[in-house]
């Protein structure tokens, strides 16, 4: 990026100073004809926008050298090896159904749906989340709309902590 840059600032200044000078062909023999001198050709108003643009190029070089050095210098993100240990926390939440035959039935299916929940929030973080979404249209109006999400992953070595069961939650 640094080289294109600087090579437009480049063509640029070219162009400017081409503006200005005109160079016509002439024959070969009318040149060995002419004797021969140095012509210096100044152009003093277009001088000052070729320092201009100069410095502006500079001024690039520098900032995107202190890029460069910022980037460098940013720590890289750690990477998980393959048989490295984590700890994950998670918070699964699971309802007592209304229709059970005691209230000790209901905090089990409540304690499982929650432990579920807190399996499933693992393996999301773990492996990731896939989303399939599907639309129907009729007369241009929305029919039926799904989303699915799905995970894929097996859970090991996982503990509950905690349990704690609060008006039917």
């Amino acid at each position: 990026m640094k080289y294109s840059l600087l090579l437009v600032a480049f063509l640029s200044t070219t162009a400017l100073i081409a503006e200005e000078v005109h160079i016509e062909t002439v024959h070969t023999e009318a040149v060995k004809a002419l004797p021969q001198t140095t012509v210096n050709v100044t152009c003093p108003e277009k001088s000052q926008e070729v320092d201009d643009l100069s410095s502006q190029i500079e001024t690039l070089e520098m900032k995107l050298d202190e890029v460069a050095q910022k980037a460098e210098a940013k720590p890289t993100e750690e990477v998980l090896e393959e048989h490295q240990k984590m700890v994950i926390s998670v918070v699964g939440q699971g309802v007592a159904p209304m229709n059970t035959s005691s209230p000790a039935q209901a905090y089990a299916l409540a304690k499982r749906a929650a432990v579920s929940d807190a399996y499933r929030l693992i393996a999301e973080k773990v492996k990731g989340v896939r989303v399939d979404g599907q639309d129907v249209i009729k007369n241009m109006m929305v029919k039926r709309s799904t989303v699915r999400t799905s995970v894929n992953a097996m859970v090991r070595n996982a503990n509950v902590v905690e349990t704690t069961f609060k008006e039917g939650l």
